[in-house]
């Protein structure tokens, strides 16, 4: 079975529970997902740029492609700005663990897109920067919640067993990518 088809059902599951309550399975799921005008949406703001956004990016099965190129352009690379297309399936997991909390606020994103160059500067002053991380790729996103602890934000992400989710507690955030589904830090 391939692992972006289990991420996918993963997520589609979390979304259906956060909609229908009742909705036992995620073929079930599916289903109600297909013909319910489904739309999924990102609230973030940065706060080392002072931006923020608040979009539908996701209508009836298909992203809107403009949707994403602003998401990509908030996410990008601050320190030397550079953009990069930002993967959906990490936008996925985050909308779906924000909608799972029930939350209003937006999330602070604390890291998105990160160039090679900046990851290994990173690198170079914590041990905790992994060499060939997702953010490169613009895979991953260290993200806060106000009003949400980091422990129910990780517990949130890895209830949708879609990607890897980190939850670093002393440094206040949590990490979700859509690489291999993985925890650590719990």
């Amino acid at each position: 079975m391939n692992t972006a088809a289990l991420s996918r059902r993963g997520l589609l599951g979390a979304f259906a529970a956060t909609m229908v309550v009742a909705a036992p399975t995620s073929s079930k799921a599916f289903g109600f997902l297909r013909g319910a005008g489904d739309i999924r949406r990102i609230r973030m703001f940065s706060g080392r740029t002072g931006e923020s956004i608040d979009m539908v990016y996701w209508v009836e099965g298909e992203y809107i492609k403009e949707a994403m190129a602003e998401i990509s352009r908030f996410m990008r690379d601050v320190r030397n700005n550079k953009v990069i297309g930002i993967d959906p399936r990490t936008i996925d997991i985050a909308a779906a663990s924000h909608r799972l909390m029930e939350a209003s606020a937006p999330y602070n994103m604390l890291s998105g897109y990160r160039s090679q160059e900046t990851n290994d500067a990173m690198r170079r002053v914590s041990r905790g920067v992994a060499k060939n991380s997702l953010h490169i790729q613009g895979q991953a996103a260290d993200l806060r919640l106000e009003g949400r602890s980091v422990s129910q934000i990780y517990r949130a992400a890895a209830s949708c067993n879609a990607g890897g989710v980190g939850k670093y507690s002393g440094s206040n955030f949590v990490h979700m990518d859509c690489g291999p589904i993985r925890t650590w830090g719990g």
